[in-house]
């Protein structure tokens, strides 16, 4: 035997306490029924008390709507109702009669001007009528029994509001408003009486109530008398009594808010209310609290069986667990003393790397980088979807500094020509207007930015995302040039390229970025696109800045060139060749400011311009990544969207389950994994083997991303958001 096997027999066995462990699981189990309890008690006392408090505001705001309304119109019917009394003057019956033709014709010109206005029409003093804007000559009518008249005459000049009616004179469903009129020696001359309808006001309320079920809103006399009301009460019900707000509009309170069972319909509300102007009247704004409670009750049921769900899953899953704790608890008493654990002396040994150029030095520490930035990235956003639970300003700063980090690596991979690239037709006209808001934020606002674009400007065909971080990069880069402001002038024109020693000879849209700074000197701009080269302070750039715009244009089939005056200041040139197929599709900057870094010469910025297609459910999901983080990670953003998860570890082992009859909605597969087969072979067995399964591949190298498009499946590009990957699963 080898010393180095006599030694592992020689250690101890491992020691396990399954009593502790089952005390762990029970606690585990208690735990997931007594905390759901009291959070469902918590938030549904909390979400109720809310949901009142809401439908207060509610019911006020639209009160006050009612009021100011009310308040426009009666008003206004003052208005009207003073012109009428100072038209008349000091005149008796017998000189109103006599006038009454040159009246009617001035009454109609004034109850035509307003919707709201049914009849205008004055009373004599003994409660004939003399003249109305309806009638002439007028009928022989007297309404010296009524109650407005004969309230109007007592109260005069203040007007009086009567109940709802319909009669010979109005001839539709109204409310009076009467002002008694007095001669110059004080006696009582008659009544002006104006009709309102009552259909305009239960209109604008029919409007504000929204198709609310069970919302009120009403026009009330101060004595309770119900002059509208929408929904209109019952037959026979004409004032409100014996409540709360009948009682408040009594005591003349001003506004307030009551909950009440109404006396008309009997359904209980919170009643928001408030009077009129000086008038003697009150708008009330009412909702039921069985809809309030009904909606409650809803929202309550969907977010308990949410809650239950998950915790009758933690419930099986710890039952199960004390059943295989038991059943490992015997097999490890009976094969205890049989058991032996060897240790391995042999150590694997792993092939150096050489690293011939810095470029893939550069990309693969970005590749390993953005893994373990999908980890964070991925588990922040189940944080934000599972509402952060009290961390939300710690989570949020881990995302922010996530984005940067993202953009870091993606800088990093652009620079060694290994980012995945998107290369689409662009618009230069459109896309740069809509850029121009990211420009002047990563500019500041010391300075003072121009863009100068051709009408005619041709299209070219690039990576949008990839252009946009070179322009941020210069524009940054314009700002840290000019600490104490200046102009930064961005000009686009179309130009024709021959006899040039880098560029082929064609035609080229030139984007020409020229700055008012400092300039630098003739060896620090040949220098200017080098990768690392930085003339800032430590900590203050990476050196990657005009690297990637070097990158992004040549990597778009042109290239990028800088001319600088000391103290005159800097122009990059970027030259992006003319792109003859179709019209471009509209693209629009989008930029995260959380990208944004101030580097050497330029910085950079981060694309995550986040949307939520909507789409099928995907249903059974084979994850194939061989980075367990990775795969936890996306698997668990997956079983957020309902998708049923797989994870294999290599591309082998996948192959060998959908061989043995196994079959998924979707195969989510990496490209670069260990084993016989990776994510390209893959793609091609699924696709010549079985055609109808849906395959998508992942990665992060531009090398890769170039060989599997012609797998003809789908490719997503490391490193992504999760709405890219929501987009792409439910699509």
């Amino acid at each position: 035997m080898h010393s180095s096997d006599s030694a592992a027999l020689d250690l101890p066995l491992p020691l396990r306490s399954f009593a502790a462990t089952r005390r762990i699981l029970l606690v585990v189990l208690a735990a997931s029924i007594l905390f759901p309890v009291v959070f469902l008690l918590g938030y549904g006392y909390y979400d109720y008390q809310r949901r009142m408090n809401e439908s207060d505001d509610v019911a006020d705001r639209v009160s006050r709507v009612a009021d100011e309304q009310a308040v426009k119109v009666l008003d206004l019917n003052r208005e009207i109702s003073t012109r009428i009394v100072e038209m008349l003057a000091d005149s008796d019956d017998v000189q109103i009669r006599a006038n009454q033709k040159a009246i009617h014709d001035r009454l109609s010109v004034i109850g035509e001007s307003f919707a709201q206005v049914a009849a205008i029409t004055i009373f004599g003093v003994n409660g004939e009528m003399l003249a109305s804007n309806r009638y002439f000559p007028v009928p022989a009518v007297s309404i010296a029994n009524r109650d407005d008249f004969i309230s109007a005459r007592a109260i005069r000049p203040d007007p009086y509001f009567s109940l709802p009616l319909v009669g010979r004179v109005q001839q539709t469903d109204v409310f009076t408003t009467s002002v008694g009129r007095s001669l110059n020696d004080g006696r009582f001359a008659g009544v002006v009486s104006i009709a309102l309808k009552r259909d305009y006001f239960t209109g604008f309320y029919r409007d504000l109530s929204n198709g609310e079920p069970g919302m009120s809103v009403g026009l009330f006399r101060r004595d309770g008398g119900i002059l509208v009301r929408e929904p209109p009460s019952r037959a026979g019900i004409t004032h409100a009594h014996d409540t709360e707000f009948t009682s408040a509009m009594r005591n003349n309170e001003l506004f307030g808010r009551v909950r009440i069972r109404s006396s008309i319909d009997g359904l209980e509300r919170v009643v928001a209310f408030r009077r009129v102007g000086d008038y003697p009247l009150y708008v009330t704004s009412g909702i039921p609290t069985g809809a309030i409670f009904a909606q409650w009750r809803q929202h309550y049921t969907l977010i308990a069986v949410i809650t239950a769900i998950p915790c009758i899953a933690v419930w099986l899953l710890v039952l199960f667990s004390l059943r295989q704790l038991r059943a490992q608890q015997a097999a490890w008493e009976r094969w205890q003393a049989e058991v032996a654990m060897r240790l391995s002396a042999e150590a694997s040994s792993r092939q150096l790397r050489r690293m011939g150029a810095l470029g893939n030095l550069v990309a693969n520490v970005a590749h390993d980088f953005n893994n373990l930035l999908m980890v964070v990235a991925a588990n922040m956003e189940l944080a934000r979807r599972k509402n952060f639970n009290g961390l939300e300003r710690e989570v949020l700063a881990v995302e922010r500094a996530t984005a940067g980090a993202e953009a870091l690596a993606r800088r990093l991979l652009s620079v060694a020509r290994k980012q995945p690239l998107k290369q689409a037709p662009i618009d230069l006209s459109v896309w740069l207007s809509a850029a121009t808001g990211l420009i002047e934020t990563a500019a500041g606002e010391k300075v003072q930015v121009r863009v100068q674009v051709s009408s005619d400007m041709w299209q070219v065909r690039a990576d949008a995302t990839e252009l946009e971080f070179a322009i941020i990069n210069i524009a940054v880069n314009a700002r840290d040039a000019m600490p104490q402001g200046g102009r930064f002038v961005i000009r686009c024109q179309n130009v024709r390229v021959t006899a040039d020693n880098v560029l082929p000879d064609g035609e080229y849209a030139l984007l020409a970025f020229t700055d008012s700074g400092e300039g630098m000197p003739e060896t620090t701009a040949r220098r200017a696109f080098e990768p690392l080269f930085t003339t800032k302070l430590s900590g203050s750039g990476t050196g990657l800045g005009l690297a990637q715009v070097l990158a992004a244009c040549e990597q778009a089939g042109g290239t990028a060139r800088l001319a600088s005056v000391p103290g005159r200041g800097t122009t990059v040139r970027l030259y992006l060749p003319r792109y003859h197929g179709p019209a471009a599709a509209p693209v629009t900057a989008a930029v995260d400011a959380a990208g944004i870094d101030t580097p050497d010469i330029p910085g950079a910025a981060d694309s995550t311009g986040r949307t939520a297609p909507a789409g099928r459910h995907p249903g059974s999901i084979l994850l194939v990544e061989d980075n367990e983080e990775v795969a936890a990670g996306v698997a668990a953003v997956l079983a957020t969207f309902g998708c049923d998860v797989r994870h294999e570890l290599t591309a082998d082992k996948a192959f060998d389950l959908l061989n043995e009859g196994s079959r998924f909605d979707l195969v989510l597969s990496d490209i670069q994994m260990p084993g016989r087969l990776n994510g390209i072979d893959l793609a091609e067995k699924v696709r010549g083997t079985w055609p109808t399964q849906r395959i998508v591949l992942m990665t992060g190298y531009a090398d890769e991303f170039e060989r599997a498009r012609h797998t003809g499946v789908t490719i997503l590009a490391k490193p992504f958001n999760i709405d890219e990957l929501r987009e792409l699963v439910l699509r």
